[in-house]
């Protein structure tokens, strides 16, 4: 499962679909990434290197989605959030996976 997620996102995040998509997330990861830590309150549309930066969300992206806090294209998609990256992920980013990790980040106190 590990190997299937870490390379469908590595497959879609080198693609040049996926490159043209990130373009405009630099612009909405700034207010996202500071909305959430403000709040306290991490969702589906945080950027994923916020997720990861608190310990508590990464242990939640560890354990529904393990292997993406140490994918070796990590630093490719980083500024995205999952509901960005679900798209280009082949399939691997499931809604039902996505719909786990949004419970458990809500559940983050």
């Amino acid at each position: 499962m590990k190997l299937l997620v870490a390379g469908a996102l590595a497959a879609a995040v080198l693609s040049p679909a996926a490159m043209a998509q990130q373009t405009p997330a630099p612009a909405a990861a700034p207010a996202a990434a500071t909305a959430p830590a403000a709040a306290g309150k991490f969702t589906l549309d945080t950027p994923i290197e916020t997720l990861i930066a608190d310990a508590k969300a990464k242990a939640v992206l560890d354990t529904d989605i393990p292997g993406l806090s140490s994918h070796p294209a990590l630093d490719q998609f980083k500024s995205m959030s999952l509901r960005a990256v679900q798209p280009f992920s082949q399939g691997a980013l499931t809604d039902e996976m996505l719909k786990k990790v949004e419970t458990d980040l809500a559940a983050i106190k």
